[in-house]
């Protein structure tokens, strides 16, 4: 597995979750690597991606809220998850925008939030 996510876990609606993506160094210095999650049903999204410098981009749904970082040296990736909500109830996943193809998804890591 090139990329790992972990940290899942249920937690109640408004609680927080951090969730680390370990992976090869290879990956790591690539420009940007990135969050996703996955609903049963619904297409994967990515919810937010970070450049090598650590500039941050997050979807409209999590902005505000969810927080991405890097640590090259470590060749970790973290998703820090503040005021979740029971709609980001979701598998996790990191990989690499526009590489997809080219790495395994992985397991993922469960999300759930209670209402």
């Amino acid at each position: 597995v090139q990329l790992q996510a972990s940290g899942g876990g249920l937690v109640q609606a408004g609680g927080s979750l951090r969730l680390p993506c370990v992976g090869t160094g290879r990956i790591f210095s690539l420009n940007v690597i990135g969050w996703y999650r996955q609903v049963p049903g619904k297409q994967r999204e990515l919810v937010a991606a970070i450049t090598s410098d650590g500039s941050p981009h997050y979807a409209d749904s999590v902005k505000g809220r969810f927080t991405i970082s890097r640590d090259n040296g470590k060749n970790t990736m973290y998703l820090q998850m503040n005021s979740l909500k029971p709609e980001d109830t979701a598998v996790y996943y990191c990989n690499v925008p526009g590489f997809e193809s080219d790495f395994s998804w992985g397991q993922g890591t469960l999300v759930t939030v209670s209402s």
